[in-house]
């Protein structure tokens, strides 16, 4: 693999500016991870403040649990030994559970997380270990419910699994039937080209499919991938980590009116510096979620008591707490108080985020002070477009950049087909049709002299003849085009290989593709990559 830097444009600004070390909008983090001595800070307060935070012992118990029935291998295994030390760290990283993986980008935040450790654990001379976070507690199953492949065909294809009537249920806690899995692993099959890799990758997708919710598939999966790497998992979902988190939970209920006040005052910070909010903060909003009768319902401050949008329930902080005690299962984080409880279960060195979660997270630095926590590190998630040879070739055939294809790549293709023209029929029709024009006009207007309304006729049958010509230039187009049907398909192939659905590649392309191309492998050689933690999309040359 040869990996070149490939900067690209936009992305939120306040992400941007963190990671261009812009200083308005590093005040708003923790720090950045490549700086060493921020890690040192870091590390000392987390051994300061360990009292803080949940029992190691106890965490340590409930992810040995969950790791083996999904994530059983002897390094993950010595990775929890080393977590239950009090000296030990960790480097987080997660994202919702998805079909198959989902999108690529999904595999880059674990191998950021696995290189990350690594290296702070030789920086510090400390164990660090790697841990996925699986959001198996968020409800949006058609977020999560899909993934892409390019076919055969070289066509985008969405592969989907359907699922009962799922409401505003936790994705953990869905059932998917083997009918449902059935079908998505014969759409699958169908779509992956033969290959030497071809059944090991699809038994490894069976034992998956065996599980009864899309987060113990996914969790299968990434253990099959990442195990061998010391990759700890955690579903959010777990209701034996909800006991755990029993206490932060009863802080945060507690404490909702300062937490919702700090969120408020660094969201207008935030505004204030000229950066756009990438999370609604709302007014009288709790940042908690209460699952009722298997719904998950955002729950709001109003007229004294704690009630969702549509009044479905209503309780006091007191009912509320007594619930708490009871019921830890029912209790949920959002995206603002989740940083906060995976700071209080895990002694967090630091956190891998895509640039849309960095922007989140900025609103959060507040609410981290007022629960006696400190924001984690930020590591931006590594980022990458995999470009395969023969594509290569093609992109040196047209003399095309990367950056052509991000933008201006079907005008580059138009000059192209223009240039193909050697007879110059375009140059020519165009003449033709401005020649035609210049003749008639002159004709048309004497022949008004005749009589007026023979003017309006005259530029009707103007417009006619010229359609004609037009008519007849499409089709000698047309046939041009055919002439260069392969190279057409070749430019195809170029964009939706690189930007399908005109979005990067790693947040469409789902990484059975290549693991079927290349097999397991190809994840051996990403993990060898250098590491860079700076947030620079890279190209990948296979």
């Amino acid at each position: 693999m040869n990996v070149v830097p490939e900067p690209l444009p936009g992305g939120p600004a306040l992400a941007r500016g963190f990671m261009d070390n812009d200083e308005t909008a590093a005040h708003f983090y923790g720090g950045h991870f490549h700086k060493p001595h921020s890690k040192r800070q870091r590390a000392a307060w987390l051994d300061e403040s360990a009292s803080a935070r949940a029992d190691r012992g106890r965490l340590t118990e409930v992810l040995r649990a969950y790791n083996a029935k999904y994530n059983n291998h002897e390094a993950v295994r010595q990775s929890l030994d080393l977590l239950e030390r009090p000296e030990t760290l960790v480097v987080a990283g997660g994202q919702q559970s998805g079909l198959f993986t989902g999108p690529l980008l999904v595999v880059y935040k674990a191998v950021t997380a696995i290189l990350a450790a690594k290296d702070a654990s030789r920086e510090l001379d400390r164990p660090v270990v790697p841990l996925f976070w699986i959001a198996g507690e968020d409800h949006d199953w058609d977020e999560v419910n899909h993934t892409y492949l390019l076919n055969r065909s070289v066509e985008v294809t969405k592969l989907k699994i359907e699922a009962p009537e799922t409401g505003r249920s936790s994705v953990s806690h869905i059932e998917v039937g083997q009918e449902h899995w059935g079908q998505s692993l014969q759409q699958l099959e169908e779509l992956l080209q033969e290959s030497e890799f071809k059944a090991e990758m699809m038994e490894l997708i069976r034992t998956a499919a065996r599980k009864s919710s899309m987060s113990a598939a996914f969790a299968e999966i990434m253990g099959s991938l990442f195990g061998k790497f010391g990759l700890v998992l955690l579903d959010s979902a777990d209701p034996a980590l909800r006991r755990l988190e029993q206490p932060f939970f009863r802080s945060l209920i507690e404490n909702n009116e300062v937490l919702e006040a700090a969120y408020h005052k660094t969201a207008a910070d935030i505004k204030d510096a000229g950066f756009q909010l990438q999370a609604d903060v709302a007014e009288g909003g709790a940042n908690l979620f209460y699952i009722h009768e298997g719904a998950r319902l955002l729950l709001i401050k109003k007229d004294g008591v704690f009630t969702d949008r549509k009044g479905t329930v209503s309780f006091s902080r007191e009912e509320l707490l007594d619930l708490l005690d009871r019921h830890p299962e029912r209790f949920s984080n959002n995206v603002l108080t989740r940083p906060l409880m995976q700071d209080y279960l895990l002694p967090v060195l630091a956190t891998v985020l895509g640039q849309g979660e960095i922007s989140y997270w900025g609103i959060t630095g507040r609410a981290f002070g007022q629960m006696g926590l400190r924001m984690p590190l930020i590591i931006p998630r590594m980022s990458f477009t995999i470009i395969e040879g023969t594509l290569h070739k093609h992109l040196e055939k047209y003399g095309l950049t990367f950056g052509d294809v991000l933008e201006g790549l079907e005008e580059k293709k138009r000059r192209w087909l223009e240039a193909q023209d050697e007879l110059e029929l375009g140059r020519r029709f165009e003449e033709t049709k401005a020649a035609f024009a210049a003749m008639y006009d002159p004709l048309i207007e004497q022949i008004g002299t005749v009589q007026a309304g023979l003017i309006k006729l005259g530029g009707s049958n103007k417009e006619k003849i010229l359609d004609q010509i037009s008519f007849l230039q499409s089709k000698v187009e047309d046939a041009m085009a055919k002439q260069s049907e392969a190279a057409l398909r070749q430019w195809e192939r170029i964009e939706r290989s690189l930007m399908p659905l005109g979005r990067l590649q790693e947040r469409v392309y789902n990484i059975m593709y290549y693991l079927n191309r290349y097999g397991l492998s190809w994840l051996d050689g990403l993990m060898e990559i250098p590491a860079d933690y700076s947030g620079t999309h890279r190209i990948i040359y296979m």
